[in-house]
C-alpha cells in the first residue's frame, strides 16, 4: 500500500522555558473510513545524550506513514541535554488530559523527588497509555521501584554500542504479527534488563556481546489498579536504528495496540523505498561524536 504523504509542522513556543511544539497531521484523500478516525498523541522528549532534535521528527513521520488513522501530534521538547530538568510541561496537573497516548523518548535520569516521578505517573496510573522509548526506561531514579513498575522491566545500565539482533518471542502478539523471526539493528546499544516484572509480557530480547546474556528489549506491560497498556522498547538510542522501517513498524504497532487501535484496518505496510520520505536524509543518522581532546603530553 502507497503511504500517504505527511505534513510537518513546527510552531515555537517561549515561555518560562523554550520549547518545540510540534503538530503533525497526515494529508490524505484517502475515503477509507478508517482514514476518519482521529488519535491524539503527545510526544514528550529532551534531557541527555540523544539526538532528540531529530528523532522527534522521525517518530511522528514514521509512525503517521504507518496508519490510516489522522493522528494529531503534539511533541513537546523540553530540558536541553541536562540529566536533572523537571520540564515545565509536566508542572500542569493535568499534562495529559484530551490525548489517547503518550509516547516518553526522554533521558532524566537523576531525578530523584518522588513527587516529580508521581506526577508523571498519574495520568498513566489512572489509564493513560503509554509508550516508553529507551532512556525513558533510565529516568526518575527515586529511592523505590514505582518508576520500574511502570516501565515492566528494572533496568540501570547499558552495555557498549554494537549492532545486536532482535530476536522474536511472540509471533503471535498483534505487536510483533509482521516482525519476522528476527532482526538486526544496524547499530545499538542493548539496556541490561535486571528484573522482568510479574506484568510484564516480554516480546523480544537480544544477546549481549559483553556478557553473553540475553536481554528483553521489547515488551508490554499492564500497569497499575487500571491495567494500563503500556508497550515499551529499551530499543532506539541510534538514528540509523529509529529510522529503519523494521523499527517504525514495530513502534507503530506497538503505539496503535497501546491505544486499542491496532488491527489489519489502521496498520499500512510501507516499503523500505517510501518510508520517511518526509523526513530530510540527515535527520535519519546520527551526528559523529566531536573528537576527543588530546591529553598533553607528559613531560
Amino acid at each position: 500500500m502507497k503511504p500517504k504523504p505527511v505534513l510537518l509542522t513546527l510552531t515555537l513556543l517561549t515561555a518560562a522555558s523554550l520549547f518545540a511544539l510540534t503538530t503533525v497531521q497526515q494529508a490524505s484523500s484517502d475515503e477509507n473510513p478508517a482514514s476518519s478516525t482521529k488519535l491524539k498523541a503527545l510526544l514528550i522528549t529532551g534531557g541527555c545524550c540523544h539526538d532528540y532534535p531529530n528523532q522527534k521528527i522521525i517518530i511522528p513521520a514514521g509512525i503517521s506513514e504507518r496508519t490510516n488513522l489522522d493522528i494529531d501530534w503534539t511533541v513537546i521538547h523540553e530540558g536541553g541535554t541536562t540529566t536533572d530538568t523537571k520540564i515545565p510541561f509536566y508542572e500542569n496537573d493535568n499534562w495529559a488530559e484530551g490525548y489517547d497516548v503518550v509516547v516518553h523518548n526522554e533521558c532524566f535520569a537523576k531525578i530523584e523527588d518522588i513527587e516529580w516521578a508521581d506526577r508523571v505517573l498519574k495520568p498513566h496510573k489512572e489509564g493513560t497509555p503509554a509508550v516508553l522509548l529507551h532512556c525513558a526506561m533510565h529516568c526518575y531514579r527515586v529511592p523505590d521501584d514505582r518508576w520500574f513498575e511502570f516501565c515492566g522491566v528494572t533496568s540501570h545500565r547499558h552495555g557498549p554500542k554494537h549492532p545486536f539482533a532482535v530476536i522474536n518471542l511472540k509471533a503471535d502478539h498483534p505487536v510483533m504479527a509482521n516482525f519476522g523471526e528476527s532482526w538486526t539493528t544496524p547499530q545499538g546499544e542493548l539496556y541490561y534488563v535486571e528484573k522482568v516484572w510479574d506484568t510484564a509480557t516480554p516480546l523480544a530480547h537480544s544477546k549481549s556481546e559483553a556478557t553473553g546474556e540475553m536481554n528483553v528489549n521489547v515488551w508490554t506491560n499492564d500497569y497499575g489498579p487500571n491495567n494500563t497498556r503500556v508497550f515499551a522498547t529499551t530499543i532506539g538510542h541510534h538514528n540509523e536504528t529509529m529510522a529503519s522501517p523494521e523499527y517504525l513498524d514495530m513502534l507503530t504497532r506497538g503505539t496503535l495496540w497501546a491505544a486499542g487501535k491496532l488491527n489489519d484496518d489502521t496498520f499500512n505496510e510501507v516499503s523500505a523505498s517510501e518510508s520517511l520520505k518526509a523526513v530530510p536524509a540527515e535527520s535519519k543518522i546520527t551526528p559523529p561524536k566531536a573528537p576527543k581532546k588530546k591529553k598533553p603530553a607528559k613531560k
